[in-house]
């Protein structure tokens, strides 16, 4: 994914109401990107805060058949601003591992990096030496991190620093978009895709 894209206009579409799904759904433009198969070794899938993974790239890891190491790099504890942080840690861990048991039930590690949410920016080279170490250890096929221009400053940093992670580790980094579904117009598309995964198969039993 590249980042050429007009930051100014959109920041303005994130006070808007949004793009809705069905526009998105009724875009032509996303069937006709490359599909990339995910590769069948083990992947380092990194997350912001916890259910940025699902949101972003929770369809894909269904499809995985490799191993998969989750990094939540905040405890998403900055999310309600009116109630105890501890409080909020503890609730999205737990929602975390329900939906990893939905997710990736075969072979899934979660790593939990504990930096403080809203400022992933200022740890952005620890966490860039953190996931380089995670990315050789693990023998990495690939890596898969927050979009860099997805308008959320713990989504860019977590994104820049896995991408500087995988350059050191020789390997690609995919970048999944989030709020870009808000403030992306199919009309004028953000040229934040350059690639998709296939689509996950149907559940057994369910319609075509």
């Amino acid at each position: 994914m590249t980042e050429t894209f007009d930051r100014e206009t959109a920041a303005a579409a994130i006070e808007a109401p949004g793009t809705p799904e069905e526009h998105w759904a009724a875009w032509d433009g996303l069937a006709q990107l490359p599909a990339v198969p995910p590769p069948s070794g083990p992947v380092v899938v990194v997350a912001a805060h916890p259910d940025d993974e699902v949101l972003g790239f929770g369809g894909t890891m269904v499809q995985l058949t490799g191993a998969i190491q989750l990094v939540t790099v905040t405890d998403g504890e900055g999310s309600h601003p009116h109630l105890p942080a501890g409080r909020i840690a503890a609730l999205r861990a737990a929602e975390l591992e329900r939906a990893l048991g939905a997710l990736a039930p075969r072979d899934c590690r979660t790593h939990r990096l504990h930096i403080p949410d809203t400022d992933v920016g200022a740890h952005e080279k620890q966490l860039t030496r953190q996931l380089a170490t995670l990315l050789r250890q693990t023998g990495a096929r690939l890596c898969v991190a927050p979009f860099t221009g997805d308008l959320h400053a713990d989504h860019e940093a977590a994104g820049r620093a896995a991408a500087a992670a995988a350059r050191q580790a020789g390997i690609p980094c995919w970048h999944y978009p989030i709020w870009m579904w808000h403030w992306g117009l199919t009309r004028r598309p953000a040229r934040a895709l350059a690639h998709r995964a296939p689509p996950a198969p149907a559940p057994l039993g369910a319609g075509p």
